[in-house]
């Protein structure tokens, strides 16, 4: 009985260490560090098909930079729902970038923003 119920506490806590659940922010820089240094595994995981179709596009023009600090500093972020917008700087760029994000499934990812979208910032 005894192992029945350490099997079962340690299969909890497993299941509970897998589900992170982490904010606009957290996606934002995620994506940008992914962006920058070329992972498109994590790139595709935290973007829309759009948005990753995108990225895809214009990620050959650069080399890859890997830094050990991205220096990602969120400026404003806001959240309305199911979409976010994050305003940030990095070491990257020199100007600030914007992000929107959408939830799907409970998770934040980076979006591609048509021309008609406005920007809360």
């Amino acid at each position: 009985m005894k192992k029945i119920v350490i099997c079962l506490l340690v299969l909890l806590f497993f299941s509970c260490a897998e589900t992170k659940i982490s904010g606009p922010s957290d996606t934002a820089k995620i994506v940008i560090e992914s962006f920058y240094e070329k992972n498109e595994k994590a790139l595709k995981a935290n973007s829309t098909p759009q948005a990753y179709s995108n990225y895809m596009n214009t990620i050959n023009m650069f080399n890859a930079t890997v830094k050990d600090d991205s220096n990602f500093t969120v400026l404003q972020d806001t959240i309305m729902g199911d979409l976010a917008w994050v305003k940030y700087t990095t070491a990257y760029d020199k100007t600030p970038g914007l992000f929107k994000l959408v939830k799907q499934n409970g998770k934040w990812l980076a979006d591609a923003r048509g021309s008609k979208d406005k920007s809360p910032f």
